[in-house]
């Protein structure tokens, strides 16, 4: 998935074009409030268990899910990237072109 479109609420200001997802955005909505939740918890899944009422081991589970899912998805832009550089040597796109899908990875 690649963002089209981002939009100022307050001014309006547009940018359109193809921007390539950061790893946490691909993460589902159950996942982004863990994270979120993880993080006002200070990392703490003694605490995080508290608040959600399951047992640190199922907390614990989960996190060990959402790292998966993250290093999945680093994985993901790495081969994009080693594809990327493929294309380059190829002639397939330019330098410029391949630096800058880089950069946006």
């Amino acid at each position: 998935m690649h963002i089209s479109k981002l939009t100022c609420g307050e001014c309006a200001l547009a940018v359109e074009g193809s921007m390539p997802t950061p790893a946490l955005f691909r993460l589902s909505q159950e996942e982004q409030r863990f994270a979120e939740l993880f993080l006002l918890a200070s990392g703490s899944l003694k605490e995080m268990a508290r608040q959600l009422e399951f047992s640190y081991p199922t907390i614990r589970n989960r996190l060990d899910q959402l790292i998966e899912h993250l290093e999945t998805e680093k994985q993901k832009d790495k081969q994009r990237q080693e594809q990327i550089l493929n294309d380059i040597e190829a002639g397939r796109i330019s330098a410029k072109h391949g630096m800058r899908l880089i950069e946006g990875l």
